[in-house]
């Protein structure tokens, strides 16, 4: 299980899904309470229509009932009756209460809305319109909104809802009350109260406009908290401290987690609207939100889910394809290729590892063919050992034999030949040999050709003594110098000079070896020939060899050894002489020790 998770796909899968996923959340919480502060605001703003609204209302109602009651405050007919003493006079009396019923019947039927109006004398005396059967309550003085109206000092005074008429008995219709004091404006003294009652609905009408909900509670407060009218009968939460909160000509909004409380005071009346919400009525454009965002964010974290998963594995097969291959090429099977389109990176791994198993499965073949070329030179060295032990020792004995006859050129000849078998002979101390061994090897060579040319050769090795120690492939020079003696000078007529010159020179950390001749040189048909073998090293072309080991088995070994811009280089002229380059690398503490001594 751990392995699993270990996984490229699996980490990255859960890292898309837990950065998707996280998104998705923060943007869904985010946009939550966005919607719900944008939610809030939008009710407040409601609220504080709807109450200016019913501020309107109320004052639009109180202002007709106030301009109605002024309508008997100020009739002087009826306050001068109503002051007028008849003593026991019978017909006055009478007379007088039917023009006083008959103004106040005037007054009822002006409006739809009235249910009676009473008016009360100082003197005792009750005047009525309204109900046909009126029963008075005579207790009347000692009640509070007696009261209240006494105390308003000739202004009016607004009672309230009450759920019958507070005066007639018989009445039990719900009335909303309200009623003024009555002057004698001639001798400024009170003479009476008015009081009237008229249907509720316009006020309650008024104040269902403040329900928010289904369970809203709205209140009409009045001085010292007394309630005026409610929409219910529960009594309101906090009342007097929030009465006391409400400002003049202003709204307050107070959200609470359980509530919503809205209230305001009516310019026209000492009287405050109080409106209280629960918070489930108003959530429930949040609620369904809550739903909607609860359907769709597990949908949105399951799209992405689907989206990390199929992201992931373009990711990993890809990948996963690149390991398979490796796993082949690490049995030794270089035959195949990734071939893959996805993403640019993991298709430019794809393309670096089939470019690094193509270069392996080149550099296995160039081994092999060094390999089987190295074991045929050794084979065929091998084969011309016929008893070398024996070989040396009658070359030694010819030798001393020739030297006691004073043969000095024929014995140096013989020696010469013994040193090469020796050195031709011995490839199991390894095929690297300093550039010494080399010159050395050459000598005794170039020792034989010109005793065998009879002197038509002249050879001039330069090679400066600090290059000496450098490792070179066993037989480098050999091969080069036989092939240019053999093809270049031997050509040549006894009467021309042949030149061979060997000379090293150093550039930018290579040290070149040039092997030069002035004889026949190559034509280009056959210098092509050689290039292109030098070029093509699986090519075999069985000319131009030495000693069994030719030109092209030679650039393969250097190659092999020292990397491929090392190798053979050939240039000819015709009749004018052919140059034999081999380049190899300085050692970097030759490079050191040459740059201290400058």
């Amino acid at each position: 299980m751990m392995r699993r998770f270990q996984s490229i796909h699996h980490r990255l899968f859960i890292l898309f899904l837990l950065s998707m996923s996280g998104i998705v959340l923060a943007i869904s919480l985010l946009f939550y309470n966005r919607t719900t502060v944008q939610f809030h605001d939008k009710v407040s703003e409601l609220a504080r229509k709807n109450v200016s609204q019913t501020a309107g209302l109320f004052e639009l109602l109180l202002s007709s009932y106030n301009s109605l009651s002024k309508s008997i405050s100020n009739n002087m007919d009826l306050v001068r009756l109503l002051t007028t003493d008849t003593g026991d006079l019978p017909a006055v009396n009478y007379i007088n209460e039917r023009t006083i019923t008959n103004i106040l019947g005037a007054i009822y039927y002006s409006r739809e809305d009235l249910i009676g109006i009473h008016v009360i004398t100082d003197t005792g005396k009750v005047y009525n319109y309204g109900n046909y059967m009126n029963v008075i309550d005579t207790d009347y003085e000692h009640t509070e909104w007696y009261k209240e109206i006494r105390k308003s000092a000739g202004k009016i005074a607004w009672l309230g809802v009450y759920p019958h008429s507070v005066i007639d008995q018989v009445e039990t219709r719900p009335v909303f009350a309200f009623g003024r004091q009555l002057y004698d404006l001639d001798e400024h003294k009170p003479i009476g109260i008015v009081l009237f009652e008229a249907e509720p609905r316009s006020v309650l009408s008024a104040l269902h406009n403040l329900r928010l909900g289904t369970n809203s509670q709205v209140y009409l407060v009045g001085n010292e908290n007394r309630i005026v009218s409610a929409t219910s009968s529960e009594p309101p939460p906090d009342l007097q401290s929030l009465e006391q909160q409400v400002p003049e000509d202003d709204v307050i909004v107070n959200r609470s987690n359980e509530k919503v409380v809205i209230a305001s005071k009516l310019p026209f009346a000492d009287w405050s609207v109080i409106s209280v919400t629960p918070s489930g009525d108003l959530n429930v454009e949040l609620v369904q939100n809550q739903r909607y965002l609860l359907i769709v964010v597990p949908v949105l974290i399951i799209l992405s889910a689907l989206i990390a998963s199929i992201v992931s594995r373009r990711i990993s097969l890809p990948l996963k394809r690149v390991i398979r291959e490796m796993k082949r090429v690490e049995t030794g099977n270089f035959r195949h290729t990734v071939e893959i389109e996805s993403y640019e990176e993991i298709n430019q791994l794809a393309t670096s590892f089939n470019h690094m198993v193509r270069r392996i499965a080149e550099l296995i073949e160039l081994v092999r063919i060094s390999s089987v070329s190295e074991k045929n030179a050794e084979l065929h060295a091998l084969q011309t050992q016929v008893n070398p032990h024996f070989l040396y020792n009658t070359l030694d004995m010819i030798y001393w034999m020739l030297d006691e006859k004073g043969q000095d050129q024929l014995g140096e000849v013989v020696l010469s030949l013994s040193h090469m078998f020796r050195y031709s002979s011995h490839w199991e101390e390894g095929t690297d040999v300093s550039l010494r061994e080399e010159v050395e090897q050459i000598g005794h060579y170039l020792t034989i050709i010109q005793a065998r040319l009879e002197g038509r050769v002249s050879v001039d090795i330069g090679i400066d003594e600090r290059w000496m120690d450098i490792r070179l492939p066993k037989m480098t020079l050999q091969p080069l110098i036989e092939n240019a003696v053999k093809h270049g000078l031997e050509p040549l007529h006894a009467n021309t000079g042949g030149k061979l010159l060997v000379r090293a020179e150093e550039y930018d950390g290579v040290l070149s070896l040039h092997i030069m001749d002035n004889g026949a040189g190559m034509e280009y048909e056959r210098w092509e020939v050689v290039q292109v073998a030098l070029a093509e090293p699986g090519k075999q072309t069985g000319s131009g060899q030495a000693g069994g080991i030719g030109l092209q088995n030679l650039n393969l070994r250097l190659r092999h050894m020292f990397g491929e811009e090392y190798g053979l280089r050939i240039s000819s002229v015709p009749g004018a002489g052919t140059t034999a380059t081999v380049s190899v690398p300085l050692p970097q503490k030759e490079e050191n020790h040459e740059y201290s001594d400058s």
